[in-house]
């Protein structure tokens, strides 16, 4: 056996001090990279001058609108209520569906779009789907696609108690050359 012309060099054996070493090089690496971050990323390509596009939104509150009901010394009950973008203009609006909280009974629901007010954080009444008047009960309210669906119940007659509607109906409004226009199922069913 030949032996090395060269002596034995310390540094070619490991010992625990040298990894303890090595992690702690390896740690304040990637320490120092969490500080130094790239500036963050936005679809606008530099040069390139952007179309301005409306500001998003959150949808408007319907706890803090004013409802056209009259529920005397009884408080506005919002019982559902849905967003989206009804009218494309790239805002989203809020439907409510609202009722007197009567406490007892069935007390006929209102649906009713809002809007967010230009600059103030209340929102508007636009458009009224369903009037109290009606005699209407809400069930199955949803808002897709652009579209506000529901299940109407209602009564064949005023002899019908309003505890017990008597008359489901299927109904879905659109926004279509600047109105809501409603649209039902064929036939309303008894219940």
């Amino acid at each position: 056996m030949q032996h090395s012309a060269v002596p034995e060099l310390a540094h070619t054996h490991t010992r625990p001090i040298h990894w303890v070493a090595t992690a702690a090089a390896l740690a304040a690496v990637v320490a120092a990279s969490g500080f130094l971050q790239p500036d963050k990323a936005t679809a606008a390509q530099h040069g390139i001058e952007a179309k301005s596009a409306p500001a998003a939104t959150t949808p408007p509150d319907p706890a803090r609108a004013d409802f056209p009901l009259d529920c005397g010394p009884a408080k506005v009950l919002i019982q559902k209520k849905a967003s989206g973008d009804l009218d494309g203009d790239g805002l989203p609006e809020t439907v409510a569906v609202v009722r007197c909280d009567a406490g007892s009974g069935t007390p006929p629901s209102g649906i009713y779009v809002l809007t967010a007010s230009g600059g103030t954080s209340k929102p508007r009444v636009v458009a009224t789907l369903v009037d109290p008047e009606d005699r209407l009960s809400v069930q199955d309210f949803a808002v897709r696609d652009a579209t506000v669906t529901a299940t109407l119940l209602g009564y064949s007659s005023p002899d019908v108690p309003s505890c017990c509607p008597d008359v489901n109906e299927s109904a879905k409004w659109q926004w279509k050359n600047g109105a809501f226009v409603r649209s039902t199922s064929p036939a309303a069913r008894s219940m």
